[in-house]
């Protein structure tokens, strides 16, 4: 129980360190993992499921050569990339907002270590040290967050389009 006090205090601290933009970035980090999360799940379950319905769907038709045949072909692909495309352009967007705001937490830092300055000149260095790090946490937790997020954005996408292009493949139009 002392390990989650400690935990938790030690969170508060790091928090409090960075100031009101690190809280941002942490929700900002929060929702991007939850997405991530969410995609690789659905990536190892109901997206094979789509892929096979898909592949049932077409093989169950007695005629693909058509032009009739060739939109619903293409309507089939289209739900199966939708469906793997889903949150990847909004994980996309929370990763490149990640840097932004650490960007953010450096001027908001720097800020407060020029009225230090303003109002006590250069002699209180121990409040100016206090908005140094206020600029230089966010913008370390802001570039560990784009880093992360940018490696499995990576992932996700190669993994949608080769399972669609694969799922594209195996629905010949002979017959």
């Amino acid at each position: 129980m002392q390990y989650l006090i400690d935990a938790y205090e030690a969170i508060r601290d790091f928090l409090e360190l960075g100031g009101p933009v690190l809280q941002i970035i942490g929700f900002n980090i929060l929702i991007l993992w939850i997405l991530i999360l969410e995609r690789l799940i659905f990536f190892r379950t109901g997206l094979k499921t789509i892929v096979q319905e898909s592949l049932q769907e077409w093989e169950s038709r007695p005629e693909r050569r058509s032009w009739q045949a060739h939109q619903i072909r293409d309507g089939i692909l289209s739900r199966a990339r939708m469906a793997a495309d889903h949150h990847l352009p909004m994980i996309q967007t929370l990763v490149a907002l990640c840097p932004l705001l650490g960007l953010m937490g450096t001027v908001t830092g720097m800020i407060s270590v020029f009225e230090v300055m303003a109002i006590s000149g250069t002699s209180n260095a121990r409040a100016m040290a206090a908005g140094v790090s206020r600029a230089t946490v966010p913008t370390m937790a802001g570039m560990v967050g784009a880093l992360s997020g940018v490696f499995l954005v990576t992932i996700l996408t190669r993994t949608a389009k080769r399972t669609t292009g694969l799922l594209e493949d195996e629905m010949t139009m002979d017959h």
